[in-house]
């Protein structure tokens, strides 16, 4: 029997006695000889721009673009930067903008600092234990502070909200029923070089999702993030029952995530359009899961020891739509029972090519990498 609803119950997590139970990675730290070699392909992106050199993809121009895709030369250059603006579904959103930050140091001062709709922008610096969520209020900007800054054992959720920018945080542990974030009826979003993380020694119930995408939001950005050691990766659509709300909505762009070591939905998506581009998964049970109609393109990703990278076929009563190019599998099985229509997506970007995505996101991906 199929179940059709997600929040907080076991589909796509399936025989856990059979789960890969894959060790961590650790970031590749930034050394002296790392600095040297960006600086060095900081000037050749330099260059490259000056030329007109660098590929990039848009609607207009998605002929010539196929093998700009998979084998610009100067793509892994260019994703060695962290982007100041975000590129997909997400782009145009600017948070709080200009807005003089506020720097906060406690929970309490957290919590008042990012209510209500004007802009704002407010920087968090330390770590600090949270039970449930924290309402992030539209307009909003919110960046930790060096590499350790973040939240604990609950998370923050955007509701009703738009135009909102989450960089940099560690957000671990977060207890169901929180997620470490939640999205919900909100618009214009970019989720960017956080880590989120929990562990897989407690039952797969225990935690709840680490980034939840429902109830209608859309045109959102996930970008740069590491993902570790949980059951529920990204959820983008709570329930099959959902259609009213969630049809002509949830559109979601993933590049350049690193997700090591989480079980499965990476990303599970229903109804939506989704653009997964650009990331390395290690150690799943299942990776993409497009169900309930959902269209989703899957480009330029790489995979290991994974069991199933791309499934259209699981828990849904009804199935989802792939389409998949230049990715590397790794060995992982796929299961496309729907072939889909959404080859070109409606914005401008950039995907390097598979064989270099390991080395870029390693480096770049996570908290502390800005």
């Amino acid at each position: 029997m199929r179940s059709t609803h997600d929040h907080g119950t076991t589909d796509d997590i399936g025989d856990l006695t059979s789960a890969t139970r894959a060790t961590s990675a650790l970031s590749t730290p930034v050394t002296a000889r790392n600095r040297r070699r960006l600086t060095a392909v900081a000037a050749g992106v330099a260059a490259t721009l000056a030329l007109g050199g660098l590929s990039t993809v848009s609607a207009h121009d998605a002929d010539s673009a196929d093998s700009a895709r998979s084998e610009s030369t100067h793509a892994t250059a260019a994703r060695l930067f962290a982007e100041t603006t975000p590129i997909g579904f997400g782009a145009g959103t600017t948070g709080g903008g200009n807005a003089t930050a506020t720097t906060v140091t406690s929970l309490d001062a957290f919590k008042a600092a990012v209510t209500g709709d004007k802009a704002k922008v407010v920087k968090v610096s330390g770590l600090f234990s949270l039970t449930g969520q924290v309402d992030i209020g539209s307009n909003t900007t919110v960046l930790g502070v060096g590499s350790g800054s973040g939240f604990t054992g609950g998370g923050l959720r955007l509701k009703e909200a738009t135009n909102v920018i989450v960089r940099n945080l560690n957000l671990s542990k977060p207890r169901k029923p929180s997620d470490a974030i939640t999205v919900q009826k909100s618009t214009k979003v970019w989720i960017d070089h956080n880590t989120l993380s929990a562990d897989r020694d407690h039952d797969k119930d225990y935690y709840d999702g680490l980034l939840d995408i429902s109830h209608g939001s859309d045109n959102i950005t996930v970008s740069w993030n590491r993902f570790a050691d949980h059951f529920k990766g990204s959820l983008v659509g709570h329930s099959d029952n959902n259609a009213s709300e969630d049809t002509g909505h949830l559109k979601v762009t993933y590049h350049h995530n690193w997700f090591t070591n989480v079980y499965s939905r990476i990303p599970s998506l229903r109804f939506g359009t989704g653009h997964f581009y650009d990331n390395y998964v290690q150690g799943a049970e299942t990776g993409v899961h497009s169900r309930m109609g959902a269209q989703t393109l899957v480009e330029n990703n790489v995979f290991r020891d994974t069991k199933v990278a791309v499934t259209t076929s699981r828990d849904s009563d009804i199935d989802g739509y792939a389409v998949l190019r230049g990715n590397d599998l790794g060995g992982a099985a796929t299961e496309v029972s729907q072939t889909g229509s959404f080859t070109t997506p409606p914005y401008a970007y950039t995907a390097e090519p598979a064989s270099s995505v390991v080395a870029t996101v390693t480096a770049q991906a996570g908290a502390g990498k800005l």
